[in-house]
């Protein structure tokens, strides 16, 4: 079954770049998605068992949370992104000459979206800690003509400082990756969870911390943890918002799954307490610096990129804090992927409709388009922690598990980054809602497709607000406790 979560996108990747027909690919796109997340779905209920094909390829229950993410969210943007496609159908194609199948950017647009699915399944599977490294890689390689598909000049250098950024901080990754082979020497452990984990104290320590610096630095780049965020606003406001919603809400959290896979390793060796510490102070600090951003943003799509490198801090801080703090992080990467899915969704539609980023120049959404405004005022009050959505929950569970381990300092800094965010942020939003539309931008109607996927991920944070499901709490207390130290 893990095999066949990796090797159905990639094969219909594969299908997408040779088929003709339009309709054909986007069919096979729709499907890749929804046999992706109906087998995910078997698998997390239980219904069908993913054994391990080896020592390397396994899903544990942290593995299996975010393989769901992706698969849910992946499902959304297929159904958004066929109504998009043809909606972009016309739009100028500047290498399209000379390529030998028809519609060239759809069909390499098609392909690297499903190619991207498998290297984000490869990722939550693998144990392997070089296979991880390869396969985040092959995230940011899949990926990044993705963010240059409108062949625009600003996408262009988004694309670049995507790739060569990422690029150093998975060059940093791979020196973690030697460190943590030498310091595995003494025990003799191979370089897999389970390995490092049978090893225990038995791994050397100064290498295993440093090994922990080199994984933090370089996935914290991916992950978008400042001050490595710069190439994340960029790729997120320039890349078309189907894109932007998977790479706020899916790749980021690949990044987290590599950071949290180190982790393990400081607590397999006993250096829990300096991994915790490090991830507290990184927390804060891309919390601090996305607030700063987000005052004042003049581009309501750079704004939401902004907030996920806030969002990224509060997952950091939470695993930092542990304890129940960490259960709140597990709980939020799953409500910042949906809330984040949902309003780079709206943006689309936004962007559709006034054909402009810039926000002081969009107004009236809620008359132009009465559903997208509805979803863009629900998305920024669950995205800023007001009840009853999902990131409530999970922000109060982190903020009690600060309180609850006496650090009241983190606590009000974490409370104070917080509130501002949701000024910056209301400031934007709530002006882009209310008054007049501009001249010569009318009403439009909103087409199924662009508003049931948002809408669905909408319904879905809501009701994480209102009910967690017990077997996901069952899930977060086992990673907690036997994955990330307790």
């Amino acid at each position: 079954m893990i095999l066949a979560l990796i090797l159905l996108p990639a094969a219909a990747g594969a299908a997408a770049l040779l088929l003709r027909a339009d309709a054909l690919r986007r069919a096979l796109l729709l499907f890749a998605a929804i046999a992706h997340a109906g087998m995910t779905a078997l698998v997390a209920f239980g219904l069908l068992e993913a054994k391990p094909v080896s020592t390397w390829l396994l899903l544990d229950d942290l593995g299996l949370l975010f393989l769901g993410i992706t698969s849910a969210l992946f499902l959304a943007v297929a159904v958004y992104g066929v109504g998009y496609l043809s909606r972009e159908r016309g739009v100028r194609r500047d290498f399209e000459e000379g390529w030998p199948f028809s519609n060239a950017p759809e069909a390499v647009f098609t392909g690297n979206l499903l190619f991207f699915l498998a290297a984000m399944t490869l990722v939550t599977a693998t144990h392997h800690y070089g296979l991880l490294w390869v396969a985040i890689e092959a995230t940011t390689l899949a990926s990044a003509p993705l963010v240059y598909y409108h062949r625009h000049h600003r996408s262009l250098e988004a694309a670049w400082k995507y790739l060569l950024l990422c690029s150093v901080g998975i060059a940093l990754a791979l020196l973690g990756n030697y460190l943590l082979a030498v310091a595995s020497q003494p025990a003799g452990a191979a370089l897999t969870v389970e390995g490092l984990r049978g090893a225990g104290t038995g791994l050397a320590s100064p290498w295993i911390r440093a090994a922990f610096l080199f994984f933090l630095v370089g996935y914290g780049t991916k992950m978008g943890l400042a001050p490595l965020h710069t190439w994340l606003p960029d790729a997120h406001s320039e890349a078309p918002s189907v894109v932007s919603a998977l790479l706020s809400g899916a790749v980021l959290n690949c990044a987290f799954l590599g950071i949290l896979r180190a982790f393990q390793a400081c607590v397999a060796a006993g250096e829990a307490a300096f991994a915790r510490e490090l991830l507290v102070l990184l927390g804060l600090v891309s919390m601090g610096i996305a607030a700063a951003f987000v005052l004042n943003q003049a581009d309501y799509k750079r704004m939401l990129a902004y907030s996920s490198v806030e969002h990224m801090g509060i997952l950091a801080l939470g695993v930092g804090l542990g304890g129940a703090a960490a259960r709140g992080a597990l709980l939020h990467a799953l409500n910042h992927s949906l809330t984040k899915g949902m309003l780079f969704l709206v943006a689309g539609n936004v962007l559709r409709a006034y054909s402009t980023k810039v926000a002081r120049d969009v107004r009236g959404v809620g008359r132009v388009l009465p559903a997208s405004g509805v979803l863009w005022v629900a998305g920024f009050l669950a995205i800023t922690g007001i009840p009853p959505f999902g990131p409530f929950v999970s922000e109060f569970t982190i903020l009690k598990g600060a309180l609850d381990g006496g650090r009241t300092t983190v606590a009000t800094l974490y409370l104070a980054l917080l509130a501002l965010t949701f000024v910056g942020m209301a400031t934007t939003v709530l002006r882009m809602v209310q008054g007049a539309a501009p001249g010569g931008v009318p009403r439009r109607p909103e087409p199924w497709a662009s508003i049931a996927p948002p809408a669905a991920l909408a319904l879905a944070v809501l009701t994480l607000g209102l009910y967690v499901p017990p077997p996901l709490v069952r899930m977060f207390e086992a990673v907690v406790g036997t994955t990330l130290g307790g």
